[in-house]
């Protein structure tokens, strides 16, 4: 399968929230295998963005005046123009990023299943509730959602489907307006689906794509948007709280992670190689909620080592836009850098390369072997740090009390993994880590496939939740509506206040004894 054809670009490049698109810069978009120049995207600057939060916003009321059935229809339609437009999909997000075919799938399943999940269970979610009042049968009490406004999304490279939309379904669902800034290296993703939001009838000014660099478009968003959700590092993330924080508006995020994988010693050994590898490397390791540190009991490790070590070396590694690699390219030179500097850095320190550890100029620009060390200690930098690519050191422990306490001392919190005897046995285990989410038997893909449970981090890898019930209200301002009939809270009407006064505290303890109470 080719690279997507340039009438295709030219036809997404129209649908980016900038006016007079042939007056703007541009900027080049590298196909990942390659380092080819594929396509260009005009520049936006903080006035389009502007413009685009104020014609969102103007669009909003309108939307949110529809029921939350109406607007769940729309990504409901949405969720099956994704499947019929598959192809398409993973092809740029495969061109774009380098990954994969398998991944690139992945991501175009993803967006379909959570678009479903919550045109689906949302309208639920949202609809109003009546809650106990404070006094029973005198008091009504319904809470409602209202939405934000108009939600800011600022997405990364390493995943361009789904997180150009996996935020942004809960947020239009909710009633709101999006504007989204993609990354520079793949803004085609997000203005494919776009496309296709747009197909499924949702208004163009309702999710407006301004692609641009950070530091003009993304510093924009928090500045006129009305909630802010963001995917990237944790440092970018901490600076973009702070702004949020000075405008007293909402912020989410999923920053970083040194995500831990535990391999108890009566574990099934080949399947936790299996397992691990895909953990490891799966968008060839430039996942937030990947693996990077294993910790296997003593009594196997030799085993376990020996055959990870042996099922990577023999991993595929092709670019082609096909289901025949088991993993493709990093995204760009700056990630293979990356890369080899954590391997460089910790084979210059005691280090010992099991498997990997080169670049693969051969195969194009951006490759690099996924990379298995043994012996990494803490002075070496991927002890501690994110590498965010393919690169996993392994650990042998005593103890699974050992491994937990390893894998907790970490200023992350974001994902973990446990493979164990029994699911018994993982699921003690698995309570005991500072993870928002811990797969067991798995690395990765149950617990963020599970689109209707909470996803998000712990300590620097992040704040909020998205996907399930958490990843949508956070999107909406209760409001509680409060109606008091019968005995007014001055006084019931023949009794004299002074006698009121003194029988109220009275009235209020008997209220324990009532059924809910």
């Amino acid at each position: 399968m080719p690279k997507p054809a340039p009438a295709y670009f030219q036809r997404l490049a129209a649908l980016a929230a900038i006016d007079n698109v042939a007056d703007r810069p541009t900027k080049p978009v590298l196909e990942a295998f390659s380092g080819a120049e594929m396509a260009t995207i005009p520049v936006a600057t903080a006035q389009d963005l502007e413009l685009a939060v104020a014609r969102a916003r103007a669009a909003q009321a309108a939307w949110a005046d529809r029921s939350a059935a109406d607007r769940a229809k729309v990504i409901g339609r949405f969720s099956e123009l994704v499947h019929e437009n598959a192809e398409a999909l993973m092809d740029i997000a495969q061109a774009e990023t380098g990954k994969a075919r398998i991944y690139a799938q992945e991501e175009v399943i993803d967006v379909a299943m959570t678009a479903r999940f919550y045109a689906q269970a949302g309208p639920k979610m949202l609809a109003d509730r009546k809650v106990q009042g404070m006094l029973p049968g005198a008091t009504d009490v319904r809470v409602r959602y209202q939405p934000k406004g108009v939600v800011g999304v600022i997405s990364p490279w390493n995943y361009p489907l789904t997180l150009a939309v996996s935020d942004a379904v809960a947020a239009l669902i909710a009633g709101n307006g999006v504007v989204i800034k993609p990354d520079s290296n793949t803004p085609y993703c997000c203005l494919a689906l776009a496309e296709l939001l747009y197909q499924a009838g949702l208004p163009r000014e309702l999710y407006a794509v301004v692609p641009g660099p950070g530091s003009v478009v993304g510093q924009a968003i928090v500045a006129n948007t009305d909630y802010v959700m963001f995917t990237g590092s944790s440092a970018t993330g901490a600076t973009l709280a702070a702004q949020a924080g000075q405008r007293l508006i909402g912020f989410s995020a999923e920053l970083g992670g040194k995500n831990p994988l535990i391999i108890t010693r009566n574990a099934d050994i080949d399947r936790a190689v299996s397992g691990a590898a895909r953990a490891c490397y799966s968008n060839s390791g430039q996942l937030c909620i990947s693996i990077e540190r294993i910790y296997v009991d003593r009594a196997i490790s030799d085993e376990f080592t020996e055959k990870f070590a042996e099922h990577v070396k023999n991993m595929t590694l092709a670019s082609t836009y096909d289901f025949n690699a088991d993993m493709g390219s990093l995204a760009s030179a700056q990630q293979v850098d990356t890369v080899e500097a954590h391997v460089n850095d910790a084979v210059g320190k005691g280090a010992k390369v099991l498997a990997g550890g080169r670049r693969r100029a051969d195969l194009g620009p951006f490759f690099f072997e996924p990379t298995v060390l043994a012996d990494v200690n803490e002075q070496m930098t991927c002890f501690r740090d994110e590498t965010f690519g393919p690169l996993v050191a392994i650990y042998p422990v005593d103890s699974t009390d050992e491994a937990v306490k390893l894998a907790n001392d970490t200023d992350y919190g974001l994902n973990a993994s446990v493979f164990a005897g029994s699911n018994d046995e993982a699921q003690k285990i698995a309570e005991q880590i500072h993870a928002g989410t811990v797969n067991i038997n798995e690395g990765y893909a149950a617990a963020w496939g599970s689109t209707a449970a909470p996803m998000g981090g712990m300590g620097i890898s992040g704040m909020g939740r998205r996907h399930g019930a958490e990843g949508l209200l956070k999107y909406t301002e209760p409001q509680t509506i409060a109606t008091q009939r019968f005995i007014g809270l001055d006084g019931i009407k023949g009794i004299p206040q002074s006698l009121y006064l003194k029988m109220t505290p009275q009235l209020i303890k008997t209220l324990k004894y009532l059924p809910g109470r």
